[in-house]
């Protein structure tokens, strides 16, 4: 069989870190199988759908590198077909004109409450033509009033409703148009939907659209329900749990990779396997392995798995989301350089990032030449002693190597010297030629700064 899956958001918002998850497990199972994997736009709630979103689906996809193998459908440009599938279904026995008002229809869901059936119209069973020729009618499904549905769901496993529990439910409205129940098989079974894998909140509605297969005698694809993200916490995810956006996590650093092995195993697990590289994935990848019980999202996880992907990432590639960042921030280097500065010291920038914008935000003392701002708290370091001691050790190092081991050498040499430890001279130092208390290792950028600069930094901050 050739897999097709789909992923089918509606655009009246963001692209959530639930709805990416859900792309990426249709993406995943799709690639594994060979298949193709679409999208689809569910756009017929125009009083909510905006061409923002839309465009906010589509960038957040992109960024993941989840965007669909062909163009992507409008669930609104297909309400003609949806309209002639009702008529469908009305020929087959399996929908009917329902006429009933509003405050019969309100009497009969009262009644339906107590009894605890479903709503049932008595509309289903009369002839249409018994109506007013011009009264106001919407079409129902027929559903069955005896026996029960079963569902051999991928996920969830085997799953069992009693049919007199599912409603007559509208699937064309009085003006004409198709409700989502009806539009969503429809256009699944004219995209050649093998699988439908997708939250589990879906779940119930799977029972209901299984009826409108059926009522078409249409093949009834492959239902996957996978369980929804929480919190930390174990209550529902929401943005008090750090769920923004995907676009927000990319502005926050957060690079598409680290997003992907992360969602990944929100829900999904090989073994003892933590973080899975995407071409792996592929080929690990399968619905069996989905868990039942809902994933927790956790933030401080997410900012590990991007730690790691900034470790390994390429330094140039690295060097130019750094320069984007410190172009947005007004940052921009000053000293032709800084680049060559930056990315001699990335190997240890990297160990204490969790994204790249972290690194933008504490290189300032890389990007330009010669003074530099010190604040007043790291400023009290420079007492009159320590500078005395910095303007001696500056006269020592002119002759000294100026690579790593040479620096270092140099430096302890005069430790030696003057009988004194690093640790009486790296706080002063380092705040004269960095303005920070915490950095990478100061010889290390004392190198990456050079002999001159850091002679002429160390000379400004102590005089």
């Amino acid at each position: 069989m050739n897999v097709v899956t789909r992923f089918a958001p509606s655009p009246t918002g963001y692209l959530h870190i639930g709805g990416a998850r859900t792309a990426l497990f249709n993406w995943l199972f799709a690639r594994h199988h060979g298949g193709t994997y679409l999208l689809r736009i569910e756009d017929t709630d125009k009083a909510r759908s905006t061409d923002a979103a839309i465009a906010a689906i589509h960038n957040g996809l992109d960024w993941l590198g989840l965007g669909g193998d062909k163009p992507a459908v409008s669930q609104s440009a297909q309400s003609e077909r949806h309209q002639e599938i009702a008529y469908a279904l009305i020929a087959a026995g399996a929908a009917y004109q329902c006429y009933l008002t509003d405050n019969e229809l309100t009497t009969i869901r009262e009644d339906s409450k107590k009894t605890g059936d479903a709503v049932r119209s008595p509309w289903r069973d009369r002839d249409p033509a018994e109506a007013p020729s011009d009264a106001p009618f919407v079409v129902r499904m027929k559903m069955p009033d005896s026996g029960s549905t079963t569902i051999a769901d991928a996920v969830q496993g085997s799953v069992t409703v009693q049919n007199h529990v599912l409603d007559d439910m509208v699937i064309l409205r009085a003006d004409g148009s198709p409700t989502y129940m009806l539009a969503v098989v429809v256009d699944d079974h004219d995209m050649g939907i093998t699988h439908v894998i997708r939250g589990d909140d879906h779940l119930n509605n799977a029972f209901r659209q299984y009826m409108v297969y059926k009522g078409m005698g249409w093949d009834v694809p492959v239902f996957a329900h996978i369980p929804l993200i929480h919190g930390s916490d174990g209550a529902k995810l929401s943005k008090r749990h750090g769920a923004l956006g995907v676009d927000a996590y990319r502005d926050m650093g957060f690079l598409p990779d680290a997003m992907f092995s992360y969602l990944l195993r929100l829900g999904w697990s090989h073994g003892d396997m933590d973080i899975i590289p995407r071409d792996e994935a592929i080929g690990l990848f399968d619905l069996g392995r989905i868990g039942k019980s809902p994933a927790r999202f956790d933030s401080d996880k997410l900012r590990d798995v991007n730690a790691y992907f900034i470790k390994i990432m390429d330094d140039d590639a690295l060097y130019e989301l750094i320069a984007t960042a410190l172009a947005q921030s007004g940052n921009t280097p000053k000293s032709s350089a800084a680049k060559s500065r930056i990315i001699t010291l990335l190997p240890l920038l990297k160990e204490r990032a969790k994204t790249h914008l972290d690194i933008a935000g504490s290189i300032g003392y890389l990007l330009g030449d010669g003074a530099i701002d010190i604040d007043d708290d790291v400023a009290a370091l420079l007492t009159d002693d320590a500078k005395a001691v910095l303007r001696d050790l500056d006269i020592s190092l002119a002759s000294a190597t100026w690579d790593l081991d040479g620096l270092k050498a140099a430096i302890n040499g005069y430790l030696a010297e003057k009988n004194l430890k690093m640790r009486d001279i790296g706080l002063p130092l380092r705040a004269a030629v960095t303005g920070m208390k915490q950095t990478p290792s100061i010889t290390d950028i004392m190198v990456a700064l050079g002999q001159s600069e850091t002679s002429v930094r160390l000379q400004i901050a102590c005089k």
